[in-house]
C-alpha cells in the first residue's frame, strides 16, 4: 500500500509552494494530492512513494506532518460511473472510505477504515 501524509499548513501564499518545493529539492513525485482550507488553516494529503525520504525531507524544511496512514491506490479508468463501481465493492465489503483523491494516472487513493478488506474488494 501506498503512503498518504496529511500535512496542516497556514492559508497564505507560498504556504503549497514550500511544501511542493521541498519534496522537488528531495527528488520525491508527489503521486497525488489534495487540499482544503478554512479557518486560515490549509489541510493537504500528499501521495508519496518513498514514506521515509518524504518525512526525511518535511522534517528538514521544518514542515510538521500531522498524520500519516496507508493508502488503497486503485487503477481506474476514465469514464463515467468509475467512482460509483470501485466505491460500490467497497461499501459492499464493509469498508468506511475516510478520505477519497484521485492521482496522476487516474487511481482512485482511499484511506478506509479496513485496508486489507478493502485491498481484496476492489
Amino acid at each position: 500500500m501506498a503512503t498518504d501524509f496529511m500535512i496542516t499548513m497556514e492559508d497564505r501564499p507560498g504556504s503549497l509552494a514550500k511544501l511542493g518545493e521541498t519534496m522537488g529539492k528531495a527528488g520525491i513525485n508527489i503521486e497525488g494530492a489534495c487540499a482544503v482550507t478554512g479557518g486560515g488553516k490549509g489541510e493537504v494529503h500528499i501521495l508519496v512513494p518513498d514514506a521515509a525520504a518524504a518525512r526525511s525531507a518535511l522534517k528538514a524544511a521544518g514542515i510538521a506532518v500531522a498524520g500519516e496512514r496507508e493508502v488503497l491506490v486503485v487503477d481506474a479508468k476514465d469514464r463515467p460511473g468509475e467512482l460509483g463501481r470501485i466505491t460500490r465493492k467497497l461499501a459492499d465489503a464493509g469498508v468506511n472510505i475516510q478520505l477519497f483523491y484521485i492521482s496522476t494516472g487516474m487511481k482512485f487513493v482511499f484511506a478506509v477504515d479496513d485496508p486489507k478488506k478493502a485491498k481484496a474488494a476492489v
